[in-house]
């Protein structure tokens, strides 16, 4: 069995790509990522979105990604002409040939219904925040979003720090689904006295808390004179 970061580095390298060219192909696809993000999830200290990751496996020509990860795919059927002698296999491509030549038992064409891009405002920082509106403010561009964003999301913020890693690194994009409240336990985007923070929020009998994923970083404990805002719950 191999991670996911596993995955992404040796097909890299029998493709004999670069991290910045792996990243530029991704790129020129639609699939805005930056080799910084690719390095992280090569050590799997993050991991790319669902999206992302099978955007990858299309330009690696991986055919079957479960097998890919598990080293076999559990649901893969045997082939049944492995138990037939040559001229047994020789027959049923004689009798396949006919099947398709009849095309009474053709699989109906499956439509394709094509993917329609969207513009989604992608924030540049998370230090544009401080006024604690920066969802009205003006740092932002507008980023046309193809399927590595989730079809959820309203906006992104491009973070800054190291607090919310391993899951999130320095500069990554996260791609938010506004709301002014969560649950117990969800990333969101908050606003804590003025200033912008990606954080998990902790609220049981010990109070409400925003909890850093970097052991590094002490939970910020909210109290009842704070002011605390919302501004969305992390979806990708």
């Amino acid at each position: 069995m191999q991670t996911v970061g596993q995955i992404i580095a040796n097909n890299r390298r029998k493709l004999k790509l670069t991290q910045q060219q792996l990243a530029e192909v991704m790129n020129g696809r639609g699939i805005k990522v930056k080799h910084k993000s690719i390095s992280a999830w090569e050590k799997d200290t993050s991991e790319p979105s669902v999206e992302t990751f099978l955007a990858m496996c299309q330009i690696f020509e991986i055919p079957d990604v479960m097998e890919e990860y598990l080293g076999h795919n559990p649901f893969k059927q045997s082939d049944p002409a492995s138990a037939l002698n040559e001229e047994g296999r020789k027959k049923l491509r004689e009798y396949l040939d006919l099947l398709l030549a009849s095309h009474l038992y053709d699989k109906p064409a499956a439509e394709v219904i094509p993917f329609e891009r969207r513009k989604i405002k992608l924030f540049r920082e998370m230090a544009s925040a401080g006024t604690g509106n920066f969802l009205d403010g003006e740092e932002y561009e507008w980023y046309e979003a193809g399927i590595e964003v989730p079809a959820e999301a309203d906006f992104g913020v491009r973070l800054s720090g190291d607090s919310m890693e391993p899951r999130f690194v320095n500069h990554q994009v996260v791609w938010v689904h506004q709301q002014d409240t969560l649950a117990n336990g969800e990333i969101g985007i908050f606003c804590l006295n003025g200033s912008a923070y990606c954080k998990k929020l902790q609220d049981d009998a010990d109070g409400a808390f925003l909890i850093s994923l970097n052991p590094q970083y002490p939970p910020m404990k909210i109290h009842d004179a704070d002011s605390l805002k919302i501004f969305g719950r992390v979806v990708g």
